[in-house]
C-alpha cells in the first residue's frame, strides 16, 4: 500500500493538470473520457441533483474536461436538467491543443424526445448531434433534419452506441467527454466503450435512495481500470482511471514533481 495523503503537498496546476486529463495522441477512434461526482457513499445525486456535490474545484475540472473534447455527449435527459446548450469553454485553451473554438454537444435519445423549438437545440451555438434509433418517430427525426440537426440514426428499438461512437468518429469528434446520465453511462460500460473515468469523491453522506453514476444490467464480465491519477482539494478527492486495453494508443501519464 501507498499513503497518498497526508503527504507533503505537490501542487498541480495549469500545464501538469491539462496533462493529466489529456486524451490520447493519434486517436483513430472515439476515445471515451467520462466525468462525474459522487458522494463518499456512492450518491450520484441528492434528491435528483448533482450540484450540490460540486464545488468549485469540481467544478474546474468538469471545465477542463470539456476544454479538452471534440464533443460533449449526454443523455437527453441530463441535456435537460443541465442546459448544455450554453457550455462554456475557454478559447484560448482549446487552440493552445489545436481544438475548434468551441466542443459539439451531442445528445442520446432512444425516443427522440426533443422537439426542434426546444432550447438545447434552438438555443444552441452550433447545430447539435442527436443520436437516436430507427424506432423513434419518423415525423420528429424530418422535423430535427430540417431545424439543421445532425441526425444520427444508429440501432433499431435503442441506440446502437457502438455505431454512435462510429458516427461521431466519422465526423472528427473522437475526443468524447461523456456526462451522464447513469442509462448512457451505464450502456457504455455494458458494451465495453469506456476508456476513462474522471469521478470526483465528494465529502459528504447522503442516505437515501439516489442513485448510482451508472444504470445498467451487470456484463458478462467486469471492466477492470489503472488507476491514472488522484488528487485532492477541498475535502474532495479527484480520481481518474483508464481502462486497461491493447487496442490503442495509451494516454500520456506525466511526471508531476514537488
Amino acid at each position: 500500500m501507498q499513503s497518498l495523503h497526508p503527504v507533503p503537498a505537490v501542487f498541480v496546476g495549469g500545464r501538469e493538470l491539462e496533462d493529466l486529463y489529456e486524451y490520447p495522441a493519434g486517436l483513430d477512434r472515439a476515445w471515451v473520457q467520462a466525468n462525474f461526482v459522487a458522494s463518499a457513499d456512492g450518491a450520484a445525486t441528492v434528491n435528483g441533483d448533482s450540484e450540490c456535490l460540486s464545488g468549485s474545484a469540481d467544478r474546474r475540472i468538469l471545465a477542463l474536461a470539456r476544454d479538452l473534447a471534440d464533443v460533449v455527449m449526454v443523455g437527453v435527459a441530463t441535456a435537460v436538467a443541465g442546459a448544455y446548450q450554453t457550455i462554456q469553454v475557454d478559447p484560448a485553451r482549446r487552440a493552445a491543443h489545436g481544438l475548434r473554438p468551441r466542443p459539439s454537444l451531442a445528445m442520446v435519445t432512444n425516443r427522440c424526445s426533443l422537439g426542434p423549438d426546444a432550447p438545447q437545440i434552438a438555443d444552441c451555438p452550433e447545430p447539435p448531434v442527436v443520436i437516436t434509433c430507427r424506432d423513434a418517430p419518423l415525423a420528429t427525426r424530418r422535423d430535427l433534419v430540417a431545424a439543421g440537426v445532425d441526425l444520427v440514426t444508429v440501432g433499431d428499438g435503442s441506440v446502437d452506441l457502438r455505431g454512435a461512437l462510429d458516427a461521431l468518429a466519422e465526423r472528427g469528434l473522437r475526443r468524447v467527454d461523456c456526462e451522464g446520465g447513469p442509462t448512457l453511462f451505464g450502456g457504455l460500460i455494458g458494451e465495453d466503450l469506456v476508456d476513462a473515468l474522471c469521478l470526483t469523491v465528494s465529502p459528504v453522506l447522503v442516505g437515501g435512495l439516489d442513485g448510482r453514476i451508472s444504470t445498467h444490467p451487470l456484463p458478462a464480465t467486469s471492466r477492470p481500470m489503472v488507476l491514472e491519477s488522484v488528487l485532492q482539494a477541498e475535502e474532495s478527492l479527484f480520481v481518474k482511471y483508464r481502462r486497461l486495453r491493447d487496442d490503442g494508443p495509451a494516454p500520456p501519464r506525466p511526471a508531476v514533481t514537488a
